[in-house]
Parts: C-alpha cells; sequence; structure tokens
C-alpha cells in the first residue's frame, strides 16, 4: 500500500464525519455529506486527496456490502404477495418512468447508441427512488405502517427487483442483441438456482454451527456475499448484482438480523468511502450541469405525477392517498449513483451525465425530505387544486357529495385507526342498536371501502378540517370520539381538535385520548368530557398478567385472551 493512502484514508473520513455532522444537524441524508465532502478534498475542488484510484478499488468493496445489505431487506414474500394496488402501481411507475425517460432525454439530445448510453441510463436513473432518504423519514414521521406508507414501500421493494434485472444485463448493455439478453437471462438464472440451493440446503447446517461464535457468523456472511459475488464475475455478469442476489438468497434465514447487525457497521464504513470516491468524481458545479440537474428534477416530479399519482387515483385510492405516494418518491435513488458508477466503468456513459445526475440526486434529496417532511401540508394545498381541475375525491360521486348522510347521527368516531377499530367491534358485538346512531370519519380508502362494504355508515373526510367536520354535521353529535394520538394526527393534536368541536358544538360529549399524562389535565381544561389513557388500562392489564405469573395462572389468563380474539372480525387486524 502506498504511504500517502493512510493519509488520504484518513482525510475521506475525517471530512465525510464533519460534513455527516452537519448534514444531521439540518436534517438532511448522510449520503449528501458524503458527495459534498469527496467533492470538497477531490481534485475539482481542493485536491487534497492524491490516491483518488485506491480509495476508489477501496469503496468498491462499499459498494458490494451495499447491495448485500438491500438484498437482506428484501422480502420475496411481500413482493410476490404486494397485492394489485402495489403491483399494478409499480408496474406504471418502474415502466412508465423507464418510457418517458427516454423519449424525454433522446429528444433532449442525450446519446442513444453502442458507444453512447446516456439517455438509457438517466431514463433508469430517473425511474428509481431513494429508500434511504425515504424510509428514514417516513420511520421518523411514524408513517410506515400507513397505506401510503405501504403503498411507498411496495414500490421501493419492487424497484429494487427492477435494478437486479437491470445489472443482469448492464455488461452486455452496448451490444443488447436478443441473443446477449437472453444469455444474460440464462446466466442470472444459472446464478439464482446456485445462490438459493445452496441457502436452502448448504447454508443452514453451517450458520447453526458457528451460530454461537459471533465473528464467524459476520466472516461467513462476507465469505457468501463475496463469493456469489465472484460467481457472478465469472459468469460474466456484474459483481454487484452476485451481492445482491446473495443478500436475498438468506434474507428468510434466521440469521439475517444478527448478519445485519454485524454487517452493518462494515459497510458504513466501506460505503463511506464509495460515497466519497463519487464526490471525487462530481464536476464543478457549472450553469449547464446545474441547469440540467434542475430539469432532470422537474421532469422526475412531472413523471411521478404521472407515473404514480394517476395509476392510483384510477383505483379510486382518492387525492389523498394517491398524492402521498407520489411526493414520497419524487427522488433519484442512491441506487441509481450506484448504476451510473458501473456505467462509467464500463464505458457507457459520459462524465457530463455522470455530473449532472450527481448534482440532481443532490437538489432532489434535499427538495425531497422537505417535501416529506411537510407533505400533509402540501396534500391540504394541492387537493383544491386538483378538485378544481376536475378531480373528484373520495367523498364525491358524480352527482355530488355525499358527505351530508353524516347529518342526525348522535355518536361521531373521528379517524378510523386499531382502537376504533377494535372499538366497532365491541359495539358490534355487545351494542349493535349503537350502528343506528354512529358515524365514521377517515380519509384512508381501504377503510372506507370495507366498512362501507359492511354496511357501516362512513364518511370520507379529514377530521382537522373545520369544514369537513361542519358539513358532515358533527354540530348536532351527542357523543364525539377521537381514538387518535397526536403522533398520528396529521396538522394537528387533540387538543387542537377539540377547541374546533367545542367551537362548532358546545354541548356534546366529547372524548379525546391522551398519550401524556400531563396532556389530561390541558384537555379536560379544554372542555373534554373524558380523556381516554390507554397507557393506564393496558397497565392495569399487565399488572394483572404479572400476578397471575407470580401465581402459575398465566395459562388461565392466556385462554380468556384466547377466547376474546377468537371470532373478530375486524376491519383492521
Amino acid at each position: 500500500m502506498e504511504p500517502n493512502i493512510v493519509n488520504d484514508l484518513a482525510i475521506c473520513i475525517v471530512a465525510a464525519w464533519l460534513l455527516a455532522v452537519f448534514s444531521h444537524v439540518l436534517k438532511q441524508p448522510l449520503i449528501l455529506a458524503y458527495l459534498v465532502a469527496g467533492f470538497v478534498i477531490g481534485p475539482t475542488c481542493t485536491g487534497l486527496v492524491t490516491s483518488h484510484a485506491s480509495i476508489e478499488t477501496i469503496s468498491q468493496i462499499g459498494l458490494l456490502l451495499l447491495l448485500f445489505m438491500i438484498g437482506l431487506e428484501i422480502d420475496l414474500k411481500k413482493i410476490l404477495g404486494s397485492g394489485r394496488l402495489i403491483g399494478v402501481t409499480a408496474f406504471t411507475q418502474i415502466i412508465g418512468g423507464c418510457v418517458l425517460g427516454l423519449i424525454f432525454f433522446y429528444i433532449s439530445g442525450f446519446g442513444f447508441s453502442a458507444a453512447n448510453l446516456d439517455c438509457v441510463y438517466l431514463a433508469i436513473a430517473v425511474a428509481l427512488s431513494s429508500t434511504v432518504v425515504i424510509v428514514k423519514i417516513l420511520y421518523e414521521k411514524r408513517e410506515l405502517d400507513t397505506l401510503p406508507g405501504r403503498i411507498t414501500l411496495g414500490i421501493l421493494v419492487l424497484q429494487d427487483l427492477f435494478a437486479i434485472l437491470f445489472l443482469a444485463i448492464q455488461p452486455n448493455l452496448a451490444h443488447p442483441g436478443v441473443g446477449m439478453i437472453v444469455g444474460s437471462l440464462v446466466k442470472v438464472l444459472v446464478l439464482v438456482i446456485v445462490a438459493f440451493t445452496a441457502s436452502r440446503f448448504a447454508l443452514p447446517p453451517i450458520f447453526q454451527t458457528v451460530a454461537r461464535l459471533p465473528e464467524l457468523v459476520l466472516v461467513g456472511a462476507l465469505a457468501w456475499c463475496f463469493l456469489i459475488a465472484g460467481l457472478a464475475g465469472q459468469l460474466k455478469l456484474s459483481r454487484e448484482m452476485g451481492a445482491l442476489v446473495a443478500g436475498v438468497a438468506i434474507s428468510t434465514f434466521p440469521y439475517t438480523l444478527d448478519v445485519a447487525a454485524k454487517v452493518t457497521s462494515l459497510r458504513d464504513f466501506f460505503v463511506t468511502l464509495f460515497f466519497v470516491s463519487l464526490g471525487m468524481l462530481t464536476p464543478v458545479p457549472t450553469f449547464p450541469v446545474v441547469g440540467w440537474a434542475l430539469v432532470i428534477v422537474a421532469f422526475l416530479v412531472t413523471s411521478r405525477a404521472v407515473t404514480v399519482f394517476l395509476p392510483l387515483y384510477r383505483m379510486k385510492q382518492g387525492i389523498r392517498a394517491s398524492l402521498l405516494p407520489t411526493i414520497n418518491l419524487c427522488q433519484i435513488s442512491e441506487l441509481s449513483l450506484v448504476i451510473f458508477a458501473i456505467g462509467s466503468e464500463l464505458g457507457h456513459v459520459s462524465a457530463f451525465s455522470r455530473g449532472i445526475i450527481a448534482y440532481a440526486f443532490v437538489i432532489s434529496a434535499v427538495a425531497s425530505a422537505t417535501a416529506i417532511s411537510n407533505s400533509d401540508g402540501l396534500v391540504r394545498f394541492f387537493i383544491p387544486l386538483f378538485k378544481r381541475f376536475g378531480f373528484l375525491d373520495l367523498n364525491k360521486e358524480a352527482s355530488g357529495e355525499t358527505g351530508s348522510a353524516g347529518h342526525g347521527a348522535k355518536i361521531f368516531i373521528l379517524g378510523f385507526s386499531w382502537t376504533a377499530s377494535s372499538l366497532l367491534e365491541e359495539i358490534q358485538r355487545h351494542n349493535p342498536a349503537l350502528l343506528h346512531d354512529l358515524q365514521i370519519m377517515d380519509f384512508n380508502p381501504t377503510v372506507i371501502a370495507e366498512l362501507k362494504r359492511r354496511k357501516v355508515p362512513v364518511i370520507y373526510g379529514d377530521i382537522t378540517q373545520r369544514d369537513t367536520l361542519l358539513h358532515a354535521g358533527i354540530g348536532v353529535a351527542e357523543v364525539i370520539i377521537c381514538t387518535i394520538p397526536n403522533t398520528l394526527l396529521k396538522g394537528a393534536t387533540n387538543l387542537r381538535l377539540l377547541k374546533q368541536i367545542r367551537q362548532l358544538n358546545p354541548s356534546a360529549n366529547v372524548i379525546v385520548h391522551a398519550e401524556w399524562i400531563s396532556d389530561a389535565s390541558k384537555l379536560y381544561a379544554a372542555g373534554a368530557s373524558y380523556v381516554s389513557l390507554p397507557r393506564l388500562t393496558e397497565a392495569q392489564e399487565l399488572c394483572g398478567v404479572i400476578l397471575a405469573a407470580r401465581d402459575q395462572n398465566i395459562a388461565e389468563k392466556r385462554r380468556e385472551q384466547e377466547f376474546e380474539l377468537t371470532g373478530r372480525n375486524e376491519v383492521i387486524h
């Protein structure tokens, strides 16, 4: 190893860490910090790093580990059982995005020949969205398990599957004859069969033998990753695709979580170097580069509106549930940078295209992070605009509003989540007469469809909007219940909702939810008739379970619960 490589590695890591801390404070993706760090210390800026070739070689290990980890997180069962809604939308988004991209970039003058495949690479890059950016922000917003969140994740998983297929044919992309493509797919099939056969019969007993030796689990996982990557290389496929297949093949292992936890820290080091090395290759931001990057971002947003919003809207998901996944997916994927890096090695793309996709990634990631964090406000802003252009929401039929069906109801349930689902089941089981006085309001299209199928009165609407509540007839309700915690209420809190309800209906009995004990007094002072604190009920139940366990009687408690669960047919399982 050259003496200055160690110094260059130190410069790379220190620069990446300092900018990552700054990026964290600004709540921006860490990948941006690594790219900027590479640009700052690279030859186009300060030139602090002199052994760029060596850094890039080492960073390729990070690329293999990154794709191996992505493979570990791909759940084939979820892909196969994703359902029509996600399947149709993902197919439309991926294929439609690629086709629109090919047309747009070809018309824009980018290369489309064996010697220059900029047009193809740009189309593929813009069709993929960033798992890192999306999952992090949706997790922090607690929206991964919402309908828009599940749709978004489903599309991301199928995008990853598409990336695997593209990586399979990428080495032969310059000469895409039918024979070449078929040959590549046959090689992929051989690789997959070998990997999955080994993971099914050979690996389980080996990992079981070394399960109690953490270092051997780690070394075994790395050996498997590089073995399949090497096999892919021998088959004239990309090693990166081999690493991805290696991860998918053992994604169902009982040791997967342990492997992922151990590989993560090692991966993070090498991946940091990979993105820093990409940043080193980023050109100085000239007007043409930044201008084209902005054009690409504008095209990306437009294509997502066409390929995500329209299919979801046509499948009767409503404006809100169609807009949120569209907003979530409006950025370029880190996998797009990977694909461009491999394409650059193969001589498929120009330095100019690689530069503009890097800047487009940065711009879209920053803008997308802001947009996803404020998606509820954006949706409320765009819904009236869509309605002006003739888009009908789920609370409208061709003949007009149907929300007036809520007038005259005595009991309103505002928002329909887990607790409301169980409450409805209790009413149906033990007090079915209450159904005649009941009205539910929510904006989840899946919930709306299921409640309508069960003949339960329901209105589509945003419970935080004053006009929606007024139009639904909440002013004449006798009992109003909100079981949604503040963390799930969008654009409001239970306290704000309560004050709004009291303005519309001063005399109703209003029951609201509280997560913090200190919130109860505030809610009572604002006019709550009763404050539900589920944590107290759960604590009382668990205390009884502990006492039963101490007295060797927990089996009886379990039988009681199993009896209670028998026959329950809730809307939300």
